[in-house]
């Protein structure tokens, strides 16, 4: 088993979100059917593909911070109690900001 790179882990993760962001950008900027009934449910999904594209941004964001604190010295250290945050929350989720524990309490 090979050791956790977590600059590694964040830059991939960082692409998922950023390809996930470009595609749904692209599939938002296509124009609408003429039928009023085909755009009304377009529509309905141009609402959903927004909310996703929040996520993948949001989790954009999430990725720029844990790579600051990477680079600070701090990745892996939990952001409400201080203690160190599980090997294996940070191999599931690079981004983690908070242990076990605290994000049990969120």
């Amino acid at each position: 088993m090979s050791a956790f790179d977590p600059r590694a882990a964040l830059d991939a993760l960082l692409a998922e979100y950023s390809a996930r962001a470009n595609a749904i950008s692209q599939d938002l900027a296509r124009s609408h059917s003429p039928d009023f009934a085909e755009q009304a449910l377009q529509r309905q999904n141009d609402e959903v593909l927004e909310a996703l594209l929040a996520e993948a941004r949001a989790g954009m964001r999430q990725v720029g911070l844990a790579k600051l604190r990477l680079a600070e010295g701090r990745y892996g250290e939990c952001l409400r109690c201080g203690e160190t945050i599980e090997a294996a929350r940070l191999q599931a989720l690079p981004a983690a900001e908070y242990c076990l524990r605290c994000a049990d309490r969120q």
